[in-house]
């Protein structure tokens, strides 16, 4: 049975907001892609020694189990050239499963509600932009919610106007 999966989408190398857009073709594989929210501008978190951050979060309803769409996620990287290296450094492309419906999920190397996505600005202003409603299972709090609670400096603009569905 499908289940909309969030996935936060972001890039600082290269071609950012190209990378961004074709990251979100890629993501048509792993399902229908049902809502994609705006292009945004954003400091980096962790490693501030590299450029600006383009952001994005897309809906995809998927019939994928979990560690398939991020086998899918980790390929679509692969494909727009990331190089794993540095925590929190430079990349071309960089996805990651936020929400995946209602399941939590711990198992290695997936985590489920993402552990940090209720912190992060980047992520929640435009999962915010296309479903305010969705909720952090773990912390039984919508997207909006977090958002209104969350104290976060980090500059987060937005720079294409590309909400809605594809």
């Amino acid at each position: 049975m499908p289940v909309i999966a969030y996935i936060g989408i972001g890039s600082n190398v290269g071609d950012r907001e190209a990378n961004c857009r074709k990251a979100i073709e890629l993501l048509a594989k792993a399902g229908r892609i049902v809502r994609i929210s705006s292009l945004y501008r954003t400091e980096p978190v962790g490693y501030h020694e590299q450029d600006d951050f383009i952001n994005a979060v897309a809906a995809v309803e998927t019939d994928c189990a979990p560690d398939d769409l991020l086998r899918e996620c980790h390929a679509i990287e692969d494909r727009l050239g990331r190089k794993r290296g540095l925590r929190w450094g430079p990349r071309t492309a960089d996805l990651d499963i936020l929400l995946y419906g209602s399941q939590v999920v711990n198992q290695p190397g997936l985590a489920i509600p993402h552990p940090r996505m209720s912190m992060r600005k980047f992520v929640l202003i435009p999962l915010v932009e296309i479903a305010p409603d969705a909720v952090n299972p773990q912390l039984n709090r919508t997207a909006a919610q977090l958002l209104d609670e969350l104290n976060d400096r980090h500059i987060v603009m937005k720079c294409s106007e590309r909400s809605g569905t594809p």
